[in-house]
This record gives structure tokens, sequence and C-alpha cells, in this order.
């Protein structure tokens, strides 16, 4: 991160990771010509590891070894620079190594939240119904940006949410994943997790180990699924079956269902059916859906489909039945005007001819 951000402090507040950051910058220049020409798509060049988060060519880094060193510096001298957002060159912020977890009681609850993210179908079965995990929307255990990353979602509860008209905790917001991604009213418990739960504590202290170093309150960069704006031809079914087609089907199967294997469980998720999300989870929707398809999808190619063919196999996605929003108590056409008004999916709606909403069950 440039120097600049910390206000004019004189350089001899700067710590040494700070000085070779800038000195970094002056290397940086020898590659000018190819940044540009990657700046324009025509190059890609990427250093770092699956871990350690990806970095750009380009500009310099904030990395995690200089905001500890200028932790380190400020805890002996109050006046010297605050340490800053660990981040790559590629602006987004730069979660903690998985190696870097420590030894510690702390420690094995963090990596008893991450097995929980990673393995939730099988890891918390008696309150998940379908075979979905935190992973299958959360790429990169989590680390991900572009995909809801848990350092972005940490940082920003609690909140109002206008899906639940409430100030919803961490907490409230994972039980309500467990409730409509995990379909948690098929599963043996027929509930989430209960409140004060271990499977909460656990999964909050992965989220809050990732964090480290991420400001409070604030957006982050690469937090979230993006935003698309809908295109003059809006979203089309049968387009979207073309793109999923020649896309999608790889991994997840013409049929939806995805791949399971023998030993590991589930390797692709289902995306319709008894076994993925319910009609009441975000990615039912078709915007959202739309937003991480672009910046995710194909697995490996981020940002590789158009606009207008992430709206479509969005659409074509949630096009299908799955399992009924837990919230409908009476008609589907009742939850529809309760829960669904107005946003962007197929509940209630006719699609081939079926009104869509009543719900598949295993």
């Amino acid at each position: 991160m440039k120097d600049t951000q910390h206000n004019g402090r004189s350089k001899s507040a700067m710590s040494g990771g700070r000085r070779l950051a800038w000195g970094a910058g002056i290397g940086v220049l020898l590659f000018a010509i190819g940044y540009g020409l990657n700046a324009k798509g025509w190059l890609s060049f990427s250093l770092g590891s699956p871990d350690e988060g990806t970095s750009q060519l380009g500009e310099a880094t904030y990395s995690r070894a200089a905001m500890e060193a200028d932790r380190k510096t400020q805890s002996k001298d109050k006046l010297a620079v605050t340490a800053g957002l660990p981040v790559g060159a590629d602006g987004y912020y730069l979660p903690p190594a998985e190696s870097s977890i420590p030894d510690t009681p702390y420690g094995e609850a963090v990596r008893r939240g991450r097995t929980i993210f990673m393995e939730t179908s099988t890891t918390v079965s008696d309150h998940v119904g379908n075979t979905l995990a935190c992973v299958n929307c959360h790429l990169d255990a989590g680390r991900r940006e572009h995909s809801a990353p848990m350092w972005g979602a940490y940082i920003r509860y609690p909140a109002y949410r206008s899906k639940t008209k409430a100030i919803s905790t961490l907490e409230d917001r994972i039980m309500g994943c467990f409730t409509y991604s995990m379909n948690a009213q098929a599963s043996p418990s027929g509930v989430a997790p209960p409140a004060g739960s271990d499977v909460y504590r656990d999964l909050m202290t992965y989220m809050y180990w990732m964090s480290d170093g991420a400001p409070t309150g604030q957006k982050l960069p690469g937090a979230g699924f993006p935003k698309l704006k809908k295109t003059e031809l809006g979203y089309d079914v049968a387009r979207g079956k073309e793109v999923y087609t020649n896309n999608c089907v790889l991994c997840h199967a013409v049929d939806g269902q995805g791949q399971k294997d023998a030993e590991s469980g589930v390797v692709f998720p289902p995306l319709w059916g008894a076994n993925s999300y319910n009609w009441g989870a975000g990615m039912a929707r078709i915007d959202t859906a739309a937003g991480f398809i672009k910046a995710n999808m194909p697995l490996g190619k981020p940002f590789s489909l158009s606009d207008q063919d992430a709206w479509d196999v969005a659409a074509y996605i949630n096009s299908h039945e799955r399992p009924k929003d837990a919230r409908q108590k009476g008609t589907v056409e009742q939850a529809r005007a309760e829960f669904h008004d107005g946003e962007e999916s197929y509940y209630g709606k006719e699609v081939n001819g079926v009104i869509l909403g009543g719900g598949v069950e295993k």
C-alpha cells in the first residue's frame, strides 16, 4: 500500500518493511510497458500462492509481514505509523496464510471452523438438508474476492438487513445460511443449529482469524458479489440453456446435479433440485447468481462470460424447481407477495407451463 495514505508522516516513522515496499516501487517502473499491456488484457502477470493471495505485477504491495512489523514498532512507539491494511498489488485484501494458523486452542477453533466451512453437509449433518457446503458459494475456503469472502463479511456485522427487517448479528446471518442455502428444514433436526451453538462459535472464529487487519465497518474491494446492471435484452431461459450447455455441463452435469466422489463427497455442487439451495436463498435471485457467475464461473476463468451470458445462465439455473422457501406457510402466491415481491426471481412465476416455488423434496 502506498505510503501517501499515512497523511505525510515522516519517513523516519516508516518501518523497514515499508521502506522496502517503497523502494520496490522503483523497480516496478521496469515493468511499465508490460503492465500497460496487462491492463488492456493482452498479458496476464501474477505472483503468489493460493493460500497467500494473488498479487499482480504493476504496483507495490503492503504485505502482512510489513503490517506485523508496523504493529511491533507501534507497540513500542505510539507515534509510529499505524499498521495498514494488508493488500496485494491487485488491490484486494490479503488474508493470512493457512500455514499461519497457530498451534493453540484458538488455532484449533480456527481449524474446526474451516473444516465446517469446507465440509458443512457432513460435519453438521443434523442441520443440513442438502449436499452443499459454505465453500460452494464462498470460494477458496472463503478467501476469494468477489465470491462474498469471509473477510468482507466479518467486518460488516451487526447490520440491518432488509430481508429480516431487523439488525442481524453475524451469528444470525450464518443461521440464515443454514436455513436457506443449506435447506435446514429438510435436515434430520429440521432446523438450523440453535443460537449459541459451537458450530457458530467455530465458524466465526475462522472468519475472525481470516479478517485480521481488515477495518471494521468498511466495505472492502472484492467483498460480496459484483452487482451487474441488467442488460438491454434482460434475461432469457432459452439463451441461458445454451450458455449452460457450452460452459457449465462439464462440472455440473446436464441435469444440474453436479458431481460426486465416493471418497470426498460432492466435487461440484447441484444447482437445482432437492439437494440444492432453497427458494429463500440469496442465490435463488437471478441478479445475485448473475454477479457470482460473472466473477467466478466457469471455475478458473473469472470474468470470462459476458454480462448477457451471466444473466441468461443465471436465469436458466434458477428456472428449475428447488426446495421451497422455508418461510412459506401458506400458498406460493402468498409467500411471493410477502417475501419475493419486486425481486429478480422466478419464484411464484410460470416457466415452461409450471408455476415455480412449490418445492421439491428428496
